[in-house]
């Protein structure tokens, strides 16, 4: 990944934006840097498409400043800049995937040759199947594809996986990861949890309009998703509530599973305790947890 610069390819600055009564952003501010993968995530509803609306020039903020690229994002020298794939959109479906990409190539002074753009997306062996021949997923790619046709500074993704199959979400997921580490930065939003941990450096959470966490996926899903501890133990349940660390305790006949962090000190003194102890088993915490820890906090 790019180290990030000073500054930022895009940011909201103390954002608020109103629809009639309903606060649908208040006083969000987050920064987007060059290389920089950075997982906009949020339950329905909490706000996550009014901020890339703002960020894509779409409509203005209430209150507060937006910046794309150093600039206002409805100049439309900015928005060329930038690559965008929405959860919707509506391609010709009589015109074969190059003939698409190679449309889309035609808005930009230096575009990738459709033969990267083919490869970047898997769609090489489709070139000549006509778009509404492709199944979903198939359409995704090709949507890929144009998105990243401009050679953009900032690239957009919103639920760029759905529908996709395993091999295709890898094969898509490598693609970004290619671009972030040639200076792309990307916005990305999913409900798949398990993809912005594959991907993202950084994590924003977006809950009832308000960011709730902003850092790197690592500092948060450690301090907020202790690890699971699973082991067969003959060891009291209240104790163990006891012991620094250890935030839940569940037996269930032998079997112990603690939820504990720091995790190291407690599965020291498990085995320091209990001879006998067996089927020691340690999970890291995952993002989905910290997700949910933080949402509900939040709510």
């Amino acid at each position: 990944m790019t180290e990030p610069t000073a500054s930022p390819l895009a940011s909201l600055h103390n954002v608020q934006v109103h629809y009639g009564d309903v606060a649908a952003l208040q006083g969000v501010s987050f920064s987007l840097h060059r290389g920089e993968v950075l997982a906009l995530l949020g339950r329905n509803g909490a706000g996550k498409s009014t901020a890339i609306s703002l960020l894509l020039g779409l409509r203005r903020a209430d209150a507060g400043r937006v910046e794309l690229l150093g600039g206002d994002p409805q100049d439309r020298n900015r928005r060329g800049g930038i690559g965008v794939m929405l959860q919707a959109t509506a391609l010709p479906p009589v015109l074969q995937v190059r003939e698409l990409i190679d449309l889309a190539r035609t808005c930009y002074v230096d575009p990738r040759s459709l033969e990267d753009c083919l490869a970047l997306a898997g769609l090489t062996d489709l070139a000549r199947r006509r778009y509404g021949q492709l199944s979903g997923g198939q359409q995704r790619r090709v949507q890929f594809a144009i998105a990243v046709c401009g050679r953009p500074q900032l690239l957009f993704l919103d639920e760029p996986t759905t529908g996709l199959d395993i091999q295709a979400r890898q094969q898509l997921w490598q693609a970004i990861r290619q671009l972030a580490a040639e200076g792309c930065g990307v916005l990305l939003t999913t409900h798949y949890l398990e993809e912005a941990e594959a991907l993202a450096q950084r994590v924003v959470v977006i809950e009832q309009g308000r960011v709730v966490a902003d850092g790197p996926l690592a500092q948060f899903r450690q301090q907020l998703a202790p690890r699971r501890i699973r082991c067969r133990s003959a060891l009291d349940v209240e104790t163990l509530k006891t012991w620094p660390g250890v935030r839940e305790v569940v037996r269930d006949g032998l079997r112990l599973q603690l939820l504990a962090e720091p995790a190291e000190p407690v599965v020291a003194r498990l085995l320091a305790e209990d001879p006998q102890l067996q089927e020691l088993d340690v999970h890291g915490g995952g993002l989905a947890d910290a997700f949910v820890e933080l949402t509900r906090e939040a709510a």
